[in-house]
């Protein structure tokens, strides 16, 4: 270790000493009162020593007037450095700032709210602009263009057919406009298989409701099938009680819905009871005198017992 190193970690003892000095540039930074006791130091250097005092203002608990002091090489004099207020170990603190585009979370958005995509956003690729060649419908082709910069006409927005040149058909503009292709973006490979883990942890075959499911979305006649590589694994749910009605489902998804869910058997039921008019059941209104314990011959002695 250095002689410096050992130098800075020691602090100035001029510097340490200044504490007054310290507390009146606290105090006339602060509003009165609010400077309280000293409560340590620091060295930051060579004779560069940081004094810190509480701070008794309301709403910064915890934090500290932190007054830096130095002094000059040879010099017995501390001048006063910098004055701010730092928040200490156990201040209260704002929570970290966070973007907006971190915060945004999904159904935060409402009607006229803008959400502007990042022009480096992984979910999107670039597709086919064909920004060199108007669109094929374009009121301003490049023949109009050639004309009016020519003519130094004013060119207004018509029709195609009201123009005096019809647009060249046939082009890969013109296919592109056809087969809906004419976009700046497209989704890319990342933004497509973050959407399927998104859609498939929502509605997949790891759900709970999927998993007391009587069968898979595959075979259910309310699936309807899309269109692109995401119907290999995904379809859209056309049953109005089903709790993914109108979303995208995993295939291996199912509910109680199913279009062929077994029908839950119904309940036996008892047979009617069968009554016999036809016949006479005898009921005796006093039972048999040898169907019990107590004799049926009559004791005088056992009546005054209490036996009958």
């Amino acid at each position: 270790m250095s002689a410096a190193t050992t130098r800075s970690r020691t602090p100035d003892r001029l510097c340490a000493e200044a504490v007054d000095l310290a507390r009146t540039a606290a105090e006339e930074a602060a509003a009165p009162g609010v400077v309280g006791e000293h409560s340590g130091l620091v060295s930051e250097g060579d004779r560069v020593v940081t004094h810190f005092f509480e701070c008794k203002e309301l709403g910064y608990r915890g934090w500290r007037w932190a007054v830096t002091v130095a002094r000059a090489s040879r010099a017995k004099i501390v001048t006063l450095d910098e004055v701010v207020l730092l928040p200490g170990p156990d201040a209260l603190l704002a929570p970290e700032w966070v973007p907006w585009s971190e915060r945004l979370r999904p159904g935060d958005m409402g009607p006229g709210d803008l959400l502007p995509t990042d022009a480096e956003d992984l979910r999107l690729e670039p597709g086919y602009s064909g920004d060199d060649e108007p669109l094929p419908n374009a009121p301003v082709t490049e023949e109009l263009a050639e004309l009016a910069e020519a003519e130094d006409a004013e060119v207004t927005g018509a029709a195609p057919a009201g123009l005096p040149a019809v647009p060249a058909r046939g082009s890969i503009a013109a296919v592109a406009e056809e087969l809906g292709m004419r976009r700046a973006r497209v989704l890319s490979r990342y933004g497509l298989h973050i959407a399927a883990d998104r859609w498939e942890e929502a509605h997949g075959a790891q759900t709970p409701m999927a998993q007391a499911a009587p069968a898979s979305c595959v075979s259910c006649g309310f699936l309807v099938p899309v269109g692109g590589s995401l119907g290999q694994a995904f379809g859209v749910c056309a049953n109005e009680f089903s709790p993914a009605d109108g979303r995208l489902v995993s295939l291996a998804y199912g509910c109680g819905g199913h279009s062929e869910a077994a029908v839950m058997p119904t309940p036996p039921r008892p047979a009617p009871p069968v009554i016999d008019e036809t016949t006479v059941d005898p009921f005796p209104l006093r039972p048999a005198a040898d169907s019990g314990s107590v004799p049926g011959v009559y004791d005088e002695d056992a009546a005054e017992l209490g036996h009958s």
